[in-house]
């Protein structure tokens, strides 16, 4: 029959396909790896003021990043270096790298019960839960906030807060807006130090 060779044919070049699709990406040059944690820290747990933790963010939320600042999208001028040139393939490896790093919450201090209890039901008042998930450790392209820098945290918020943060979803300043620094502050105590 016409066509026969053809059907008889199709299970091994959708074995051949599904094999070549499912070959895992290489990992990213070891070079890379070190250029990344010479700023965001060891296995991207940022010991750097000001410098976010990248350890277990969500995939998609590094390779977003990482595209925003490659074409210009997201301001700052060592990221936009770093990311430059970059090719679609090696974000995704560098985001599947990091985001397999495990967390390490990198002393952010004594807590102060005060500022906790406060950063917690501003958490829950805020509905930070519904999109960062309830733990915060964030998914798809909202990113981890349990156990990121503090000074990060708040620094990034009051971004938010005053239209300043560029390559992002503007929810966020939405959800920011008109929030006092003593109360970001409180978010970002309480945020800095959840597992």
């Amino acid at each position: 029959m016409k066509g026969e060779g053809l059907r008889e044919g199709w299970p091994a070049f959708a074995l051949a396909t599904f094999f070549i699709c499912a070959t895992p990406l290489a990992a990213p040059a070891p070079e890379t790896i070190t250029a990344c944690e010479a700023c965001h820290g060891k296995g991207g747990n940022a010991t750097t003021p000001l410098t976010p933790s990248i350890a277990g963010q969500p995939v998609t939320f590094l390779e977003n990043q990482l595209i925003f600042f490659r074409e210009g999208l997201r301001a700052s001028a060592i990221m936009q270096g770093v990311a430059k040139g970059m090719k679609d393939k090696d974000i995704t490896e560098l985001a599947k790298h990091f985001a397999a790093s495990p967390v390490q919450i990198v002393s952010p201090g004594a807590t102060d019960a005060k500022l906790d209890t406060r950063g917690k039901q501003l958490a829950g008042s805020m509905h930070c839960g519904q999109c960062h998930l309830p733990d915060f450790r964030g998914r798809a392209q909202m990113p981890r906030l349990a156990g990121q820098r503090e000074d990060y945290l708040v620094e990034t918020m009051k971004a938010y807060r005053d239209g300043k943060r560029t390559g992002a979803d503007t929810t966020m300043s939405e959800v920011l807006y008109g929030l006092k620094d003593v109360d970001i502050a409180a978010l970002g105590h309480f945020l800095a130090r959840r597992k």
